[in-house]
């Protein structure tokens, strides 16, 4: 039997391993719209990269929900948001969406706005560093941290690699973050992509810092050394959770369509760490993240 053309969970059989059972994305992508500067890689990766596609890969994988952020358009600005909250309300609440916040002051207006209208939906800021002129200290951000303390949301930043070779690296390497934790104890701050590759920086951040975390999303890549750098990958995120004391920081995310569900999984199933901290990994942390 299928559901609305998609397989259905019980019918999914259950993996041979118990950490896998369960499944939180906490960083994926969607838009529908052929000027998503995405699709380059979703033909890269063989992906038709549609929701109903996204619904029934999660699905297979057993991901019981994820956070759908604005992809990049052509020209370099988001996806509007008010596109990710319908395209959440088409998944069947099967997505939460996460706001993108762009330096401006009437950007951020229209970002809390948009968030105090849909406080139920909303589970997270995000901010593109490395890709708009603005650091995560800017003084245009600060209504948008004391909106994000109040509500208890996380606010994501990228860190590390961009993904055109126009971003900003000096914005968006992990220790920019590091003021920013000092000053603003009660900000929950999610490093997305583990700051790659300062997979060092982070594990220090994610250990000095009880009020942030980091996620393993957009990670694996294609190429010639493609298993080399998955098995370095693996052996990074490793070595900072033994640093970190503990997986309790990290948290599951593809970056879907740049790396596929399959990879990542693969990943935390090639880590080098207990069973329950690959589980803290793959839904605990984000459930208790984000209140999921």
């Amino acid at each position: 039997m299928r559901e609305n053309g998609r397989t259905t969970l019980s019918q999914i059989q259950a993996p041979r391993e118990k950490w896998l059972q369960r499944v939180i994305d906490a960083h994926t992508h969607l838009s529908e719209r052929r000027d998503d500067a995405l699709n380059h890689f979703a033909r890269k990766n063989g992906l038709r990269y549609t929701l109903d596609e996204l619904l029934g890969t999660m699905q297979r994988h057993r991901i019981v929900c994820g956070l759908l952020l604005s992809p990049p358009l052509q020209g370099g600005v988001p996806l509007p948001n008010g596109e990710v909250i319908r395209l959440c309300k088409r998944s069947g609440r099967m997505l939460a969406p996460v706001i993108t916040v762009e330096p401006t002051a009437k950007e951020v207006k229209a970002a809390l706005k948009l968030a105090e209208e849909n406080r139920k939906e909303v589970k997270a800021f995000k901010v593109r560093l490395g890709y708009v002129k603005a650091s995560a200290e800017s003084p245009v951000f600060d209504r948008l941290y004391d909106y994000a303390e109040s509500e208890r949301l996380p606010v994501l930043f990228h860190t590390g690699d961009t993904a055109f070779s126009s971003g900003d690296l000096s914005r968006s390497h992990p220790l920019t973050l590091d003021g920013l934790a000092n000053k603003r104890e009660e900000l929950t701050i999610i490093l997305c992509h583990f700051g790659n590759p300062w997979f060092e920086d982070v594990a220090e951040l994610i250990y000095k810092h009880p009020n942030v975390y980091a996620d393993i999303s957009g990670l694996t890549t294609g190429g010639v050394y493609a298993e080399k750098y998955a098995e370095w990958l693996a052996r990074k995120i490793s070595e900072a959770i033994y640093f970190a004391a503990g997986a309790d920081k990290v948290i599951f995310g593809t970056d879907y369509p740049v790396t596929k569900h399959a990879d990542t999984l693969a990943l935390v199933r090639g880590l080098e760490v207990d069973e329950s901290d690959k589980e803290k990994i793959l839904w605990r942390n984000a459930k208790r993240v984000f209140g999921l």
